[in-house]
């Protein structure tokens, strides 16, 4: 039932996919024995994610916006760590990562955009969440 919810949500389908290619990639610099940085980035870069999922399960309309606005600034700070990794010399660089973030970022925008609207806590659960 939890793969259909994920399969059939686009921002939650984009960060479930995210967060394995995190996954995949923070290997990369443990193997370098860059943990702090690998750490940092795996734990942010899954919490997007992870705070979408809790979204689904919002309370209200403010929720709903709330649970987003978490999840969109945990992308920026993924951005922040994935950038650094890119233009440090000793670590690989991750374009496939960035540009995925940036889609994430589009949907997020549009999720919280539409959901500041004045429509009824109802109709937003129909179109992002089902």
């Amino acid at each position: 039932m939890q793969q259909e919810l994920i399969d059939n949500n686009p921002i939650l389908k984009l960060s479930f996919d995210f967060s394995l290619m995190i996954i995949d990639y923070c290997e990369k610099p443990d193997a370098m024995k860059k943990f702090s940085l690998s750490n940092q980035l795996f734990k942010s870069g899954t919490s997007i994610g992870a705070n979408s999922m809790e979204a689904q399960n919002a309370e209200s309309k403010a929720d709903i916006i709330h649970k987003m606005k978490i999840a969109a600034k945990e992308s920026e700070e993924v951005q922040y760590w994935l950038r650094l990794c890119n233009y440090a010399k000793q670590l690989p660089d991750c374009p496939e990562l960035l540009t995925k973030l940036e889609e994430i970022h589009k949907v997020f925008g549009k999720i919280i955009s539409t959901a500041k609207r004045k429509h009824p806590v109802s109709y937003l659960m129909s179109i992002f969440f089902f």
